[in-house]
């Protein structure tokens, strides 16, 4: 039988710590939210390794490591509201639920959006809306403190800094693969955006997002 507590401990030290996650309250938050409680039965003795898990529909989840840093690089406030792009397995949602007013989850794939959905309310959070749609195209009027993109772009939607509150920041992965680059778009006034270049990282392309198409000489 494998000891679930002990995994959590082993993963938070051995993978999570060493990507520059130091930030004490991201660390006590991955013990509270369980993050076995989002994935199959089957699952769940995965659920704390260093890898992407399949999910449905093709999807393949984010790695701990990566939800741990969005979570410490986008510093959600208990008066914030986030928007996120790409619900995985609600995972990530949760831990931003735990530390944010309310979050907002866009997901174009409706058996993703109904995976995400189901765990979250069976682990009863009650300050997340999961919804189906493609956020890049139907920009709601609202706006966020906070955005998270799970999937990579390559290049980032001036409608979605434009959906930024002054002060908000938008995590995005930018690039194709190989080479991508994960960054912190901070809106520092109405005209004013600042970039910051996190990490380098590789992740599957936002579900909705069509790649540009590759002209061949």
């Amino acid at each position: 039988m494998m000891n679930i507590e002990q995994a959590r401990f082993n993963m938070i030290e051995q993978q999570i710590r060493p990507t520059n996650v130091s930030n004490p309250d991201v660390l006590a938050l991955l013990s509270v939210v369980k993050r076995e409680n989002y994935f199959p039965a089957a699952q769940q003795s995965l659920a704390f390794s260093d890898t992407g898990l399949p999910l449905v529909a093709g999807v393949i989840s984010l790695t701990p490591k990566l939800e741990a840093r969005i979570v410490q690089e986008v510093a959600a406030k208990k008066t914030d509201t986030v928007l996120v792009i790409g619900a995985d397995s609600g995972y990530l949602a949760a831990m931003l639920a735990h530390q944010a007013r309310h979050v907002t989850v866009m997901e174009a794939i409706p058996e993703v959006k109904d995976l995400a959905q189901h765990n979250l309310s069976k682990n009863g959070l009650t300050n997340v809306d999961v919804k189906w749609g493609d956020a890049l195209k139907n920009a709601a009027f609202a706006s966020f403190d906070v955005i998270v993109v799970t999937g990579s772009l390559e290049s980032v939607p001036e409608s979605l800094q434009a959906q930024l509150n002054e002060g908000g920041r938008l995590f995005v992965i930018v690039g194709r693969a190989p080479v991508m680059t994960a960054q912190l778009i901070t809106r520092e006034s109405e005209l004013f955006f600042n970039t910051q270049q996190l990490f380098e990282t590789v992740v599957a392309p936002l579900s909705q997002v069509t790649p540009a198409s590759q002209f061949v000489l």
